[in-house]
């Protein structure tokens, strides 16, 4: 798996509360691909997010392939997720009046 193929497999993982992909929220701080191993840094909108295990199973399902590397998950909370990390697409698909 190359670096564009992992994050185009992050970017069909959908926040099922908000609608919006989890690249375009923001909430992917980081990933590393490697012939072993794949590994996301990300965090979620909020601590206590219901949704956690349906994110990261959805992170996980998108990322395992036959035979492919393992998949490592680090959640994180620093930095928070803020607003402000959502792109421009997200923020019209939530609505923003403001984005063009």
């Amino acid at each position: 798996m190359t670096e564009d193929e992992a994050w185009a497999a992050l970017a069909r993982v959908v926040d099922p509360e908000l609608g919006v992909d989890i690249v375009e929220l923001g909430l992917v701080y980081g990933l590393e691909v490697g012939p072993e191993r794949v590994k996301v840094t990300m965090t979620l909108t909020s601590q206590g997010c219901p949704l956690h295990g349906v994110i990261v199973d959805g992170v996980e399902r998108a990322l395992e392939r036959p035979g492919g590397p393992d998949v490592e998950i680090e959640m994180v909370w620093d930095p928070p997720w803020d607003p402000d990390r959502i792109g421009s697409s997200g923020r019209r698909a939530l609505g923003d009046p403001t984005t063009t």
